[in-house]
């Protein structure tokens, strides 16, 4: 048999949301309220979680994903800070009134790890950049942009939005939204079947996705689908090994035209300096230590070349080494009330500088393979077709002689 359901929908940072919340509780008496968290988010809500060591972070190397994760959760508390409200007031609330009624509490969401993993993998090249462009335009306008929460949940508005998120990244939609729809489905069910009243807490974007779900339980996709660690495909070592075979060829190509080794030399002499500056400059540009700079310009020629390694995780080291991050970053983070303020944190501009750094290099990457031909001033089509040509010759003359 079955449950009675009520679902509130309700919005991350509104001080009305948490109103309804304390509201439907007392005029439903639930036995259970389930709650859009996990265990993770619950542990960080009630002040127990533990934050990861620095070491963690350094080792993790994945400095762009995490970048993402805090300005999320800064755009997040900005908001909340300027309408009065924490974010996650409204789960708070839930957990709260729940306890303080002996009510048991369900946490119905997915592992906050599994969907920023899920999330991050699922994303295409060019949605990565999109979202990084999206996040720092949003950063820089947040400040003085006035907000109608309460509008969110409308249903015209959250359609736009949802629509709006869909055409921007519709594999990162599926990922954070579609994904935990079912996720969060499928946990929903399964308190209904096991308790006779269940009041569910959910962001207000989510509950028509799962609702649609509940109405039709055999459209579910199964839970190991939804919590499968993704097999993302290694463009980055694809990239790299690219990369490294086309620049081989290239001086392979010059070395082998004729046109002398003096040209070989300077195009050597712009790979070293075009990755090097551009690292450099993107490493000072986050407001990196010039030592860091300086460590990034000399290994950003070779990492280009290793898709094992890359130029950030070096200067992030060396900057590591000079800010000392401490323990307490983590919470001075997730307290900063600025951009500016995170920027002072030491951890942050240690992440900061390994993701700028490793986009400098990519950068000096793309810009070489585009300028090289003009900056050496020679015509491309004639040095690769006289290359291949006497590459040729010099081979059948080698196989021949032996």
């Amino acid at each position: 048999m079955t449950g009675e359901l009520r679902v509130v929908g309700t919005a991350h940072v509104s001080a009305k949301s948490v109103e309804e919340v304390r509201r439907a509780i007392e005029e439903f008496s639930p036995d259970v309220v389930a709650v859009e968290l996990d265990p993770a988010r619950y542990a960080a809500i009630r002040k127990q979680a533990r934050d990861p060591s620095v070491q963690d972070i350094l080792e993790a190397k994945n400095f762009t994903q995490i970048l993402v994760q805090w300005i999320l959760a800064y755009l997040q508390r900005r908001i909340g800070l300027d309408l009065g409200v924490e974010p996650g007031a409204e789960m708070k609330a839930a957990i709260e009134e729940a306890e303080s009624r002996g009510i048991a509490i369900g946490l119905i969401d997915r592992d906050i790890n599994i969907t920023l993993r899920r999330f991050w993998k699922s994303l295409s090249f060019f949605e990565k950049l999109k979202m990084l462009y999206a996040l720092a335009v949003s950063v820089v306008s947040i400040d003085g942009e006035e907000i109608d929460v309460e509008s969110l949940k409308e249903q015209d508005m959250l359609t736009m939005a949802m629509d709006e998120f869909r055409k921007f990244s519709p594999n990162g939609a599926r990922a954070l939204i579609d994904e935990r729809d079912a996720y969060l489905a499928h946990q929903i069910d399964g308190l209904t079947k096991g308790h006779s009243r269940v009041l569910a807490v959910l962001g207000a974007g989510h509950v028509q996705g799962v609702m649609k779900y509940l109405d039709a339980p055999e459209t579910l996709p199964p839970v190991r689908e939804l919590t499968a660690e993704m097999k993302s495909r290694p463009w980055g070592l694809i990239f790299g090994v690219a990369v490294t075979a086309l620049f081989l060829f290239l001086l392979l190509a010059i070395a082998f035209s004729g046109i002398g080794f003096e040209v070989l030399g300077m195009a050597l002499l712009y790979w070293v300096l075009v990755h090097g500056v551009l690292t450099a400059v993107c490493t000072l540009a986050a407001r990196g230590h010039p030592l860091s700079a300086l460590t990034g310009f000399g290994v950003s020629w070779f990492t280009a070349l290793n898709p094992l390694v890359a130029a950030g995780w070096f200067a992030a080291i060396v900057e590591a080494r000079i800010r000392k991050p401490a323990p307490a970053d983590f919470r001075r983070i997730f307290e900063a009330e600025s951009f500016s303020q995170m920027m002072k944190v030491p951890l942050f501009r240690v992440v900061l500088v390994a993701a700028l750094a490793n986009l400098g290099s990519t950068l000096g990457t793309i810009l070489y393979f585009m300028f090289i031909f003009p900056l050496l001033g020679i015509d491309p089509g004639v040095l690769i077709t006289q290359g291949l040509s006497n590459m040729w010759t010099a081979a059948t003359g080698l196989f021949s002689s032996t």
